[in-house]
């Protein structure tokens, strides 16, 4: 267990200091990828309703998304922490953000169950690093992990990551809850074929 998380803790000090090494150039670019890669994963699936997250200098962008999103009427999800390590849902009004716990925008909405995530046609995760097995590396909170873990049913779930940070093989514990598939600014893949 504890090499586990040691491989955990080191791949997460790499990808943090990657992610702040990447110009403005290239966040503008991916950026732009992200967007592109995210619409024609939700014109594929056509979701009436989605979750997703805000993201936060140097992670993947997911502003061009949310923006499209609600421009199509498609109902949006995201998600505030609370004290107990898990997560409720907001579905947001349109008035802007409030920091939350680890510096991390929360939006200003109407909160919902915490079991409406588990009615969306879509779940759009943020991720350190992801596997070809679909074992998600997230950041070290739990809230996805515990989220995902405690859903009955679980809808298609895909994490976004740069193109570097979807690897071989990661590290997993009985707990890590696979995905269904990835995106990169680049294409999406996936990796329950299920789906």
């Amino acid at each position: 267990m504890a090499d586990i998380d040691q491989q955990k803790h080191e791949i997460r000090t790499r990808v943090r200091a990657q992610r702040k090494q990447r110009s403005e150039a290239e966040r503008a670019s991916t950026s732009a990828g992200f967007t592109e890669q995210l619409i024609a994963l939700c014109e594929g699936r056509r979701p009436k309703t989605v979750s997703c997250y805000v993201s936060v200098a140097g992670e993947p962008d997911t502003s061009g998304f949310l923006a499209w999103a609600a421009e199509q009427g498609i109902d949006v999800l995201l998600p505030v922490t609370r004290a107990d390590g898990l997560m409720d849902w907001v579905l947001p009004s349109g008035d802007g953000f409030v920091p939350g716990p680890y510096g991390i925008p929360e939006p200003l909405g109407q909160v919902v169950s915490p079991m409406a995530v588990g009615e969306v046609g879509l779940m759009i995760v943020p991720a350190c690093s992801i596997d070809s097995s679909g074992v998600r590396l997230g950041w070290g909170g739990g809230y996805f992990d515990k989220t995902l873990g405690s859903m009955d049913k679980r809808p298609p779930v895909f994490a976004v990551v740069f193109a570097d940070e979807f690897v071989d093989a990661l590290p997993a514990d009985v707990h890590d809850i696979p995905v269904t598939g990835v995106v990169t600014p680049e294409q999406i893949t996936y990796l329950d074929l299920s789906e």
